[in-house]
């Protein structure tokens, strides 16, 4: 019998299973699916890698310094900046740190308008000031967040409103205006790329340092106390930690709020831009949140002499396939319609909502020794499940060692 049962094999699980191991504690760790990884997988389709949903890993996350091997991933990187669709075609804005050489073009680009810089620039300041100031200070929904500093004009509804969308699986302006520093801090810290093994490549990569090989395709059914109920039988340990789905209903917490996504990904004989930007329509003129040449980025992810197209939309959604097309028809200055469909994702629960005033800190411990981990308990995103998984470890090894 394993000192801990480990309930999910997705990043929180993971994580958890080896600060466990850390402890010299034995665990254990069930996963319904055929392979680890939760939310973060990959589908090989055709010899393309298509990730499950439109995702980045962001190296500047510091739990990913801390707990991941990013150099065995060989992250490729995308550019620091975004194309704009607009009525006259796409246009680029860039980080001129990161990106010296667009410069030019993101001056001509007609949305470098000072005053409106110099508001969205005071209105993310805090996101690269200390954290605890950042989080101590009053919160309140991105809109109004926004609305209070005076950001607005076509910065904030041609590129930031729409880059945000995509990244919070969100376009109503009710996310917490100090979880979206949190992630500009992120993104102004480092450039997300993609690994060149796919995004399954980063849970793959904590499984192999675990002592014992996580169980897949064993689903749990129940949990009562530190007993755990498959359908090939009861296990039993000292401790067990849910970090399954958070809406499957295995503990009595009330389940959380989830936001989804729809990914299209298409394979093209021709790339149908050059370059490594994600491209956004500044004029949300359909269902498209965003779209990238994806094999630009990361050549890995598709066959010699083919190229990989994503487009992402929300979930639910009514917008048809034909709409998708048009749409990144208009964006990229060519026909979509002739690309094959590889494969299509939904996601229909890719992110816990995070709404103000944010709670960046829940309870892991539920008592009678079991415990719970997931970006639920701590922030939507890699490193709030990462976090996640290392505090219920914490947890669970000082509760067992009193």
């Amino acid at each position: 019998m394993a000192d801990v049962i480990v309930v999910g094999a997705g990043l929180a699980g993971l994580s958890c299973a080896i600060g466990l191991q850390r402890h010299g504690l034995t665990v254990t760790v069930l996963e319904a699916a055929d392979e680890v990884g939760g939310r973060v997988r990959t589908d090989l389709v055709d010899g393309f890698r298509c990730d499950r949903g439109f995702q980045l890993l962001n190296p500047s996350y510091p739990a990913v310094r801390r707990y991941v091997d990013l150099p065995a991933l060989e992250l490729q990187s995308f550019a620091a900046g975004v194309a704009v669709g607009g009525d006259a075609g796409t246009t680029t804005v860039a980080d001129p740190r990161r990106e010296p050489r667009l410069i030019g073009r993101s001056l001509l680009s007609g949305y470098v308008r000072p005053l409106e810089v110099a508001r969205l620039a005071a209105w993310a300041a805090p996101a690269l000031g200390p954290v605890p100031r950042l989080l101590g200070g009053r919160d309140t929904t991105l809109a109004e967040s926004l609305d209070d500093a005076g950001v607005g004009g076509r910065l904030r509804d041609e590129i930031l409103e729409p880059f945000l969308a995509g990244v919070l699986a969100s376009d109503d302006g009710s996310t917490s205006a100090a979880f979206v520093r949190l992630l500009l801090r992120a993104f102004l810290l480092g450039t997300p790329g993609l690994p060149a093994a796919g995004m399954s490549a980063l849970p793959r990569q904590l499984a192999a340092r675990l002592a014992e090989p996580v169980r897949t395709g064993v689903r749990a059914e129940a949990v009562t106390g530190c007993s755990v109920k498959t359908a090939d039988g009861e296990l039993t340990a000292r401790a067990v930690v849910v970090a399954a789905n958070p809406t499957a209903g295995l503990t009595d917490l009330p389940r959380p709020r989830m936001k989804g996504l729809r990914t299209y990904w298409f394979a093209t004989e021709e790339a149908p831009r050059a370059d490594k930007l994600l491209v956004v329509d500044g004029r949300r003129n359909g269902p498209v949140l965003n779209t990238a040449v994806i094999s630009n980025v990361a050549p890995s992810y598709a066959p010699p002499g083919r190229h990989l197209v994503q487009a992402t939309t929300l979930w639910p959604t009514d917008a048809t396939e034909a709409e998708v097309r048009i749409q990144l028809t208009r964006l990229y200055g060519r026909s979509a319609g002739a690309w094959d469909l590889l494969i299509r994702h939904d996601i229909h629960e890719a992110l816990p909502e995070q709404p103000a005033p944010l709670v960046t800190r829940q309870p892991v411990a539920l008592g009678d020794n079991l415990f719970i981990a997931g970006d639920h308990r701590d922030t939507a995103s890699i490193q709030g499940a990462l976090v996640s998984g290392h505090r219920a470890a914490n947890a669970v090894a000082t509760a067992l060692s009193s």
